[in-house]
């Protein structure tokens, strides 16, 4: 179906292309081929290629991530959505942290924010354990 989102499109071709033998054997291969487009994204990148091109390089990136999660058994539809979420929580842990210190996040550069992330992160672990 067309108004499926894309990560499970991406899935549900692969478990098609998988149907009829057109299947990677192991895990391992399918992650050189993950790095390999990796590659040829930073390759189109550094070499100033079309965004066309690039867009095209980027959407095989994912594609090939979708593939390796099928071998790992990781709904990457779920695993992103909930990367989503402990995103949004920590982002906001982060910014209630510079509050309570008088930190403008506004203000703030990259660095100082980027320590407050990892305050915000060290606390969701201990309060995980």
């Amino acid at each position: 179906p067309k108004s499926l989102p894309a990560l499970v499109k991406a899935a549900r071709i692969q478990e098609k292309a998988k149907g009829i033998g057109f299947e990677w054997s192991n895990k391992e291969d399918v992650w050189l081929k993950v790095q390999e487009e990796i590659n040829e994204l930073n390759e189109a990148i550094k070499s100033g290629d079309s965004q066309k091109d690039i867009d095209e390089e980027y959407g095989d990136v994912l594609f090939s991530l979708i593939n390796y999660s099928r071998f790992i058994d990781v709904n990457a539809e779920n695993a992103l959505s909930r990367t989503n979420v402990k995103f949004i929580r920590r982002f906001k842990k982060m910014e209630e942290l510079m509050q309570d210190a008088g930190v403008s996040i506004e203000d703030a550069s990259l660095d100082v924010m980027d320590s407050y992330w990892v305050k915000a992160k060290e606390i969701e672990k201990a309060q995980n354990h």
